[in-house]
């Protein structure tokens, strides 16, 4: 079990490759990540806190729970993450930066980044040669839940749990998720227990593409925790488009407002070894793809809940062999409010810490 006194303890950064951004991004943005995190033995030389002058005490006490429906802190004095760049890029000439701000949660923390513009190039996070991240980079695009201009598919359905079979079994070209569903309007009863949970696949294809007037687009940031042979993220109050977006705010279970109606999406890779685990919760829409095969379904509208992969157990299944790389791409969605969870807990040995697709 993760403990709070874990939370926000990062290895110390090194052997780095550079994450190249949009040039609307300020530099405290540009960052790479590269440490001995997962499906491997810590490593002395890398283990060490790196905090800013005066953070030390509140990196170690950040992680503090703050409890099921209650909106972590993100102030001024939030705890900030440095991560030491390699002295060979000529932008950081071997300073720290700083990537202030983060959101402390139960297990990590989050930040948003900057919004993406139409056009402007995919950003990428690789770690070289070393296993493991410290910090994942993907996107969160928030939309519109109240009229006028709702989107169809936020906050009108509800769901009892899972519905299955609302996307394919693959991606398609772009690496996004291909609509599926027998859950509109006439929902077929039989595999749809909730009811209807979508409208179109118009409508869906809009959740994981940049659509102008539909959604905007954010880099957002996931600081892991390790702790043993086990990298986590998780949050029982997963809001990061709070005061940004569409700031269409909705009362949550904490007596406070918070912008709901967003999407996630991870795109990053694997080598496998052997032995793995990788556990995805949230709510609503949950799906984890691993090289390209839907391996954790849990779509639709429910609460919070939660799937694990071993995957030597699905190894045949999703073409994986041992000794080779392969891409994990998470998709999350968060279609009505009140409540907004997320959770990863990794055994994974990672070499890209993400590859953002904006298009």
């Amino acid at each position: 079990m993760l403990t709070n006194s874990d939370a926000l303890q990062l290895p110390r950064v090194t052997n780095v490759a550079a994450m190249i951004l949009s040039a609307r991004l300020p530099l405290a943005a540009l960052f790479a990540v590269g440490s001995t995190l997962c499906g491997c033995s810590a490593n002395p030389a890398h283990s060490s806190v790196a905090a800013s002058a005066g953070s030390a005490g509140a990196l170690a006490s950040a992680g503090g729970s703050a409890g099921a429906g209650t909106a972590p802190e993100s102030s001024a004095g939030a705890p900030q993450l440095m991560l030491d760049l390699d002295a060979s890029m000529p932008a950081a000439a071997g300073a720290p930066i700083m990537l202030t701000g983060v959101t402390a949660t139960e297990v990590g923390g989050y930040k948003r980044g900057d919004e993406i513009t139409a056009g402007a190039p995919n950003p990428t996070l690789s770690v070289g040669t070393n296993d493991g991240c410290g910090v994942l980079v993907g996107v969160v695009r928030d939309f519109n839940t109240k009229d006028p201009g709702r989107h169809p598919d936020f906050e009108i359905f509800s769901g009892a749990g899972p519905t299955k079979g609302l996307v394919a079994p693959g991606l398609d070209a772009d690496r996004k998720p291909i609509y599926a569903s027998q859950c509109e309007l006439m929902a077929n009863p039989s595999v749809c227990p909730s009811g209807q949970q979508t409208t179109s696949k118009a409508n869906f294809d809009q959740w994981y593409h940049d659509t102008p007037g539909v959604n905007r687009t954010y880099l957002l940031y996931f600081q892991m925790q390790p702790v043993g042979n086990v990298v986590s993220f998780q949050s029982e109050n997963f809001v990061p488009m709070d005061d940004a977006g569409w700031i269409d705010e909705w009362l949550g279970l904490d007596g406070k407002m918070h912008n709901y109606g967003f999407t996630t999406e991870l795109h990053v890779k694997f080598k496998y070894a052997g032995g793995e685990s990788f556990t995805f919760k949230g709510d609503d829409d949950v799906w984890a793809f691993i090289n390209g095969h839907l391996a954790i379904d849990l779509g639709g509208l429910h609460e919070s809940r939660m799937d694990t992969i071993t995957l030597d157990d699905r190894a045949a299944e999703l073409g994986l062999e041992k000794g080779n790389v392969y891409p994990l791409d998470l998709f999350q969605a968060e279609r009505h409010s009140t409540g907004s969870h997320y959770r990863i807990d990794s055994t994974l040995s990672l070499v890209d810490c993400g590859s953002p697709i904006v298009r």
